[in-house]
C-alpha cells in the first residue's frame, strides 16, 4: 500500500507539472501570437498607417497589455549584439526580487538568440520566455518582444500538494495498517489456533480440537483439521488397540508352548502330544494374528473394492461353500435379483464367518438359512439359526473384539472372539452395518444392512 500510496502521489505531481508545462506554453504562445498579429495588423494612432518604427510598435501594443501574475512583457530595441537593447516593460507580481527586465546579462542572451522560445535558469528561479523579433528594412534598427514566465510559484504550489499529498497518504497508511493489523489478527485468528493445536499434539494426546465459528475458508480450514485429528486419534487408538489385543491374546497360548516344551521328556508318545498342542496353540496363535491384522486393515480406505454384483450369484454362491462348515439343514431362504456395488470377497468372508457362527451354536441336521434381500433403502445378507439365541446382554458386546457369549449359547468355539468383529468392520467398510434380531421360533438371525447409512 506504501508503493502504491507514493505512487499516486508521484504520478499526481507529474501530471500537476505537466499541466503547469503547459499552460505557461499556451501563455507564451498566446501573447507571441497576439503580437505578432498586432505587427502586422495594427495601425499607429498618430499617423493611421502601419508601424514604421519599432519604438512605437512596442509602445503602443504593450499599453494595451495586463500582464498576468508572473508574467513580463518587455519590448526591446537595441543596434548590436552583446549590447543591452532599450526596454519597454508591462509586469505584474513577479515573485523575484530581481525580474528579468533588471538582469541585463539574461536580456542579453534572450536578445541575441537565434531561438523563439527557451529557457533561462537563474539562482532565483527558472523563467520560461517566447520573443517575437522586428527587423527594419536596410537593418537601420532592431527591436524584438519577449514574453517571459516565472513558473516557481505554480510549481511551488504543485510541490506544496505533492507533500500534502503525501502527508495524507502517511496518515491513511498508518490508519489502514493499524486497521488492517488488527482484521488481519481476528482472521488469522483460527489460523493460530491451528498453529498451535498442531504443536501441542502428541501421540499421548490427541483429543484437543479447534473451535469452529462461521461459515468461511477459515471455519472449513479448522474443520479439515479437525477431521484429520479425528483420523489421527482413530489410527492411534487402532494401533495400541491392536498392540493390547495381541499382547493379551497371544500371552496365553505362548506360555501353554513354553510350557509344554519345558516339561517335554523323552517318552515318544509324550513327545508327540506336546509337538501336537504346540501346533495347535500355534495354530490359533496364527489365526489370531490375522484376524487382528484383518480389523486394522478395515481402517484403510482400500479394505474394500467395489465393484458391480449379481446379488443372487453372490448368494448363491455363499451358500455352497457354507453347506461344507457342518452338517446342518442348510437353506437358501430367498434371493434378491438386483445388481449393486460391493466388494464380493469381503462380503463372502463375512456370511461365511456367520455362517461358521451358526454351526458353532447349533446342533447336527438344525436348520440354518441363507438369504438375501433389496427394498429402496439398499440391500441385505442375513444367516438364521434355529439354536438357543442371544442373550440381551450379549447382543451389545459380541460384536467388540475378544468379546463371547454366554453359555446360553451354546459350546463356545475355539476362537478368539474376532469374527464377528471382522463382520461388522466389513459391513461399516460398505457404509453399512450388521443387525442382530431373533429368529422366529428361536434363534438367532445376523443380518448385513448394506446401504443403511450411506450418504
Amino acid at each position: 500500500m506504501a508503493v502504491g500510496l507514493v505512487s499516486v502521489a508521484t504520478t499526481t505531481r507529474s501530471i500537476l507539472l505537466r499541466d503547469v508545462d503547459h499552460r505557461v506554453n499556451g501563455l507564451l504562445a498566446q501573447e507571441a501570437g497576439e503580437f505578432a498579429n498586432f505587427q502586422e495588423q495594427g495601425v499607429d494612432p498618430r499617423t493611421g498607417r502601419p508601424f514604421t518604427d519599432p519604438s512605437r510598435l512596442l509602445r503602443e501594443f504593450l499599453v494595451r497589455q495586463y500582464a498576468d501574475p508572473d508574467e513580463e512583457l518587455i519590448g526591446l530595441v537595441g543596434r548590436g549584439a552583446g549590447r543591452t537593447p532599450a526596454q519597454f516593460v508591462q509586469q505584474r507580481d513577479i515573485p523575484v526580487a530581481v525580474p528579468l527586465h533588471k538582469d541585463d546579462d539574461a536580456v542579453r542572451r534572450i536578445y541575441d538568440s537565434p531561438d523563439s522560445t527557451g529557457t533561462v535558469d537563474r539562482p532565483s528561479g527558472e523563467i520560461r520566455w517566447a520573443k517575437v523579433a522586428i527587423a527594419r528594412a536596410g537593418g537601420e534598427a532592431e527591436a524584438a518582444f519577449v514574453v517571459a514566465f516565472h513558473p516557481g510559484r505554480e510549481q511551488a504550489a504543485v510541490n506544496e500538494e505533492f507533500r500534502i499529498l503525501l502527508a495524507i497518504s502517511g496518515v491513511a497508511l498508518l490508519l489502514t495498517t493499524g486497521i488492517g493489523w488488527a482484521v488481519a489478527g481476528r482472521i488469522l485468528k483460527p489460523v493460530r489456533l491451528v498453529r498451535t493445536a498442531a504443536a501441542q499434539l502428541t501421540e499421548q494426546d490427541l483429543t484437543r480440537r479447534i473451535p469452529v465459528h462461521g461459515r468461511d475458508d477459515i471455519a472449513a480450514l479448522a474443520e479439515t483439521f479437525n477431521a484429520m485429528l479425528d483420523r489421527l486419534e482413530r489410527a492411534f487408538a487402532a494401533q495400541r488397540e491392536f498392540v493390547d489385543d495381541a499382547g493379551h491374546e497371544l500371552r496365553t497360548p505362548i506360555t501353554i508352548v513354553r510350557g509344554h516344551l519345558e516339561l517335554m521328556g523323552d517318552d515318544p508318545a509324550e513327545r508327540e502330544e506336546t509337538i501336537r498342542l504346540v501346533t495347535d496353540e500355534l495354530d490359533r496363535m496364527s489365526r489370531i494374528v490375522e484376524d487382528l491384522l484383518l480389523l486394522a486393515k478395515a481402517e484403510r480406505p482400500d479394505f474394500v473394492t467395489p465393484e458391480p454384483v449379481q446379488l443372487a450369484e453372490l448368494t448363491a454362491d455363499v451358500y455352497v461353500k457354507a453347506r461344507t462348515l457342518g452338517e446342518r439343514d442348510w437353506q437358501l431362504a430367498e434371493v434378491a435379483d438386483v445388481e449393486t456395488e460391493l466388494d464380493p470377497q469381503r462380503i463372502t468372508q463375512a456370511m461365511v464367518q456367520l455362517a461358521q457362527n451358526a454351526v458353532q451354536h447349533t446342533a447336527p441336521g438344525q436348520p440354518v438359512r441363507i438369504g438375501s434381500r433389496a427394498d429402496a433403502t439398499g440391500v441385505e445378507l442375513y444367516v438364521a439359526d434355529s439354536g438357543c439365541g442371544v442373550q440381551p446382554q450379549d447382543a451389545e458386546v459380541i460384536f467388540e473384539r475378544f468379546r463371547r457369549g454366554t453359555s446360553r449359547r451354546g459350546t463356545r468355539g475355539s476362537g478368539a472372539g474376532l469374527g464377528l468383529a471382522i463382520v461388522r468392520a466389513i459391513a461399516e467398510a460398505h457404509g453399512g452395518r450388521v443387525r442382530l434380531s431373533d429368529t422366529a421360533g428361536g434363534g438367532a438371525t445376523f443380518v448385513l444392512a448394506l446401504g443403511e447409512g450411506r450418504t
